[in-house]
């Protein structure tokens, strides 16, 4: 069942949470991949307010329509009195004293924290590949990686260990581990939902976001993490959207089933009524190119204390990434961002004729785990191509949901503009039955 099923047999009196919640942490404590999905389960606290969410359900007090549902945490949003760790061993032990403020809200909604999800070192990797903790499953292919940098939050909701997942997007991380996983993936604007209390990796960049089984799920779940409420989804029909395929750089190198999974994608949106037409954007190289100075540099700025202190902690492949960022020179940072902010407004101009400007989610499939543990140049080059079309939305400002296609581990993206959020929901639902 859907988080929102789940919420509703809930409110209706079918559902008790507190069994609901010990069916969750019963399957969790079985799952031979739970070791490689969650770094922790909080048994006693996702007990507590379950518990909470049934007495609240039988006075018909309910807090929220997921007052009383079930949803995994990434392991960088502080818990208090549990440790959050951002998958580094530069951050083994580390306790907060108070939850993150989505975590605070969520919970005065009536969320239930099932517990901590593994993820890409320090969240500087678009595959979800860990050595220092470990590496989630692709639910399609056990042998392959998950995405990341959210990818025990993506495994957890895919293979039925959460109703739903809170992850973090700076180049992809939602959306990646939700295209290779089969999920409802969204990226938020940057500075629409608080980052106080979460393990920062670019704080110009970094957003939260959740992954889900549907947009109706992805709605209600945004909602609870503002503390407001879900748009309206009913209704939403694709008849005279326009939609914008973006060519540029979004299909170089692109594998046979990412490729075909979108053009089906495409020719399903146009017979539900879309409006469908190509576009180029050549300032989209640039701008990724800008990438590399402005995320490294600002990461390394935030962490190089820390992971000088003990760079031997850390996997190799993301230590060279983060000391990228050593010689970015401040007058480059700050001129990269004024290029970048005026590449972002000629962007909006040239799309504002459009509903969504649509790409596939990744040009590849889930890398293989093994060659990524022995092939240093495999790991490199596939995390590039992973995050390749999700960072255009990310450079751009845009926020971003990615929709699974029906082919597995491949995902349709559609970006729009800036705090468009529940108008981007509302297409996607639409988006979503012409898929289904």
């Amino acid at each position: 069942m859907s988080a929102t099923d789940l919420g509703q047999g809930i409110g209706a009196g079918d559902i008790d949470p507190l069994a609901l919640t010990q069916t969750y942490l019963d399957a969790i404590d079985a799952h031979p991949m739970t070791p490689r999905i969650y770094a922790r389960v909080t048994h006693a606290r996702a007990l507590a307010e379950a518990k909470a969410a049934a007495e609240r359900a039988k006075s018909g007090f309910r807090l929220s329509p997921l007052d009383g549902v079930p949803i995994s945490w990434k392991d960088l949003f502080d818990t208090a009195g549990t440790a959050t760790e951002a998958g580094s061993a530069l951050l083994k032990d580390r306790i907060p004293d108070q939850d993150a403020e989505v975590l605070q809200t969520a919970t005065r909604l009536g969320l239930v924290c099932l517990g901590k999800t593994h993820m890409s070192e320090l969240a500087f990797s678009g595959l979800g590949y860990n050595p220092i903790t470990a590496s989630s499953p692709c639910v399609n292919d056990e042998d392959a990686i998950s995405g990341g940098s959210s990818s025990g939050a993506a495994a957890s909701v895919a293979y039925g260990l959460a109703a739903a997942a809170i992850g973090s997007d700076t180049g992809g991380s939602v959306r990646i581990p939700a295209a290779w996983n089969d999920l409802v993936g969204l990226k938020t604007t940057s500075g629409r939902v608080s980052l106080k209390g979460v393990v920062p990796l670019c704080a110009r960049f970094d957003t939260v976001g959740p992954l889900c089984r549907s947009v109706q799920d992805t709605a209600h779940v945004l909602a609870a993490l503002e503390g407001g409420d879900a748009p309206d989804l009913a209704g939403a029909d694709l008849s005279g959207m326009r939609f914008a395929i973006l060519k540029t750089l979004a299909f170089d190198d692109i594998e046979g089933a990412p490729r075909s999974a979108f053009h089906s994608a495409v020719q399903r949106f146009q017979a539900a009524g879309a409006n469908v037409e190509s576009i180029e954007f050549p300032q989209i190289t640039a701008a990724l190119g800008l990438a590399g100075p402005l995320f490294t540099g600002e990461a390394y700025g935030t962490w190089k204390h820390v992971i000088e202190a003990n760079p031997e902690l850390m996997y190799a492949e993301i230590l060279k990434r983060f000391r990228g960022g050593r010689d970015v020179l401040a007058s480059d940072f700050v001129a990269h961002w004024q290029t970048l902010d005026q590449y972002r407004a000629e962007y909006l101009e040239a799309t504002a004729g459009y509903d969504a400007v649509i790409l596939p989610s990744s040009p590849i499939m889930p890398p293989n785990l093994d060659r990524l543990r022995t092939d240093d140049d495999y790991y490199v080059s596939r995390n590039i191509l992973a995050l390749r079309n999700t960072r255009i939305g990310n450079m751009l400002g845009l926020c971003s949901l990615t929709l699974p296609t029906g082919v597995p581990s491949t995902g349709v993206m559609l970006m729009a503009d800036p705090f468009q959020e529940e108008r981007l929901l509302r297409i996607g639902a639409a988006a979503e039955l012409a898929l289904a």
